[in-house]
């Protein structure tokens, strides 16, 4: 049987023909490439390349800061800007995947918060689960300029289903959370027993809470997803 390897997230298919779509990234079959010995062996040698010109580029840099003259960049090399500098670092060190775990894990206890408040008729609840909100509207830009260079480095911008829905989600968090907030700032009220809209700010907040799991989802899948 062929191997074919998705050139998006790099998901491994067996078959003789790649599929239609990519189960991972949605990516096109015309995005699939076979894996052959002769792809194996030069990626391989590709990356001992890479490696053996780092370590030497490394070594010289290394030999010329400690006879103290001043390092030059080669002949028609391009010099790396301070942002590609810091998103490459962004990437190393996996910002993306450490920021959405604040959506994840902080409103889904929002929500439980403000169910226990309606259930309980418990304030304190109400405002644990504002304050929660608050805290994850604040961590927003890290998750999504992190989500904006993760695709654009690592998966070349795809423009697949997968990928936009996870962009569809990050959107209606950001903007159902500035809501509520918004909402609860000029009605404090809002989520009080006798509130009419009580149930529709209760709605809200599982919407939120909905594109949170749904791009939690994708990205586990992304992640966890390859062969």
């Amino acid at each position: 049987m062929k191997k074919w390897k998705c050139t998006v997230c790099g998901y491994i298919h067996t078959g003789d023909e790649p599929p239609d779509e990519c189960p991972v990234c949605g990516a096109d079959r015309s995005e699939f490439v076979e894996i052959t010995g002769v792809v194996e062996a030069s990626e391989t040698l590709e990356a001992e390349v890479l490696g053996a010109e780092t370590a030497v580029i490394e070594s010289a840099e290394n030999e010329l800061t400690d006879t103290g003259q001043a390092r030059t960049e080669p002949v028609g090399a391009k010099s790396a800007t301070l942002f590609d500098k810091l998103t490459d670092l962004m990437l190393q060190n996996h910002v993306h995947p450490i920021a959405v775990h604040t959506p994840n894990g902080i409103v889904p206890a929002a929500v439980v918060f403000l169910l226990l408040a309606y259930v309980l008729n418990v304030i304190s609840f109400e405002l644990a689960a504002f304050y929660n909100i608050i805290f994850v509207l604040l961590a927003m830009p890290v998750v999504l300029f992190s989500g904006m260079i993760e695709w654009q480095k690592h998966y070349q911008g795809a423009r697949t289903s997968v990928f936009i829905i996870k962009i569809i989600c990050g959107a209606v968090v950001l903007f159902s959370l500035s809501f509520l907030i918004v909402w609860r700032v000029i009605n404090p009220e809002v989520a009080s027993p006798d509130s009419p809209v009580r149930w529709v700010y209760f709605l809200v907040h599982v919407i939120c809470l909905g594109a949170v799991g749904l791009a939690g989802h994708l990205g586990g899948k992304l992640v966890f997803g390859r062969k």
